[in-house]
């Protein structure tokens, strides 16, 4: 099997900027609430400019890592609790960093949630072609060397499953997600095995095409655990 490459990238100092700072705040050197040094102080410690440094501020703003204050200063926000999906990403990047257990259950629950709408909304209307480009990918999960790979493959599903079911919105939420979700069939892969996450899959699809509505929500319901 041809073995594939991603492209290096080259952080920009924002970037740099950034994730040394989400880094520092998810390890806990920086404590949800605690206030930060000034842009000032942080430009002149870690030798960049201040406007590098306010607008990484503001990023990390957006994402829900830090709350701006005007006049007063910046904080520490309590991102998991008010944070952006950005945050998961981050959490998850971070070579130190792991979902708790109630994060995994409410990940688990959201897409339960999308993926049973998604079934509902397709109810058994594919084409052969789509059952035919659906059913390849099922069979890629089968033939991954690893989790991670069949995770992949996993996500892929979910996501074609969501255009197909002519829902403009849901495919947008899959990607958005991707990352997150990616975590959670990989985890789910490496507890129950590669062959478990095929099997399920595949009667998933089964059950999807044949127009077994009630009987896919079901098998929905438990393929996660």
């Amino acid at each position: 099997m041809a073995v594939e490459f991603k492209k290096l990238q080259t952080l920009t100092l924002k970037e740099k900027f950034i994730t040394q700072m989400e880094e520092m705040i998810i390890s806990g050197q920086f404590e949800i609430g605690q206030k930060l040094p000034s842009e000032r102080d942080l430009s002149q410690k870690m030798g960049i400019s201040r406007a590098i440094v306010n607008s990484g501020i503001a990023e990390m703003a957006r994402k829900g890592f830090i709350e701006v204050r005007p006049r007063v200063g910046n904080f520490v926000a309590d991102y998991r609790k008010n944070g952006a999906v950005d945050v998961l990403v981050s959490i998850m990047n971070y070579s130190g960093g792991t979902l708790r257990p109630d994060e995994i259950r409410s990940l688990i629950e959201f897409h339960r949630v999308v993926d049973n709408m998604v079934i509902q909304l397709i109810d058994g209307n594919m084409s052969k072609e789509q059952q035919q480009a659906l059913d390849s990918i099922v069979e890629k999960i089968g033939t991954s060397a690893t989790p991670a790979e069949a995770a992949e493959y996993t996500q892929l599903f979910h996501h074609e499953l969501a255009l197909i079911s002519s829902n403009t919105i849901v495919p947008l939420i899959y990607a958005s997600f991707a990352c997150a979700f990616n975590h959670l069939w990989e985890r789910y892969a490496r507890k129950n095995g590669i062959d478990r996450l095929y099997a399920d899959c595949r009667v998933l699809l089964d059950y999807i095409c044949s127009g077994q509505t009630e009987n896919a929500v079901a098998r929905r319901l438990k393929y996660t655990e």
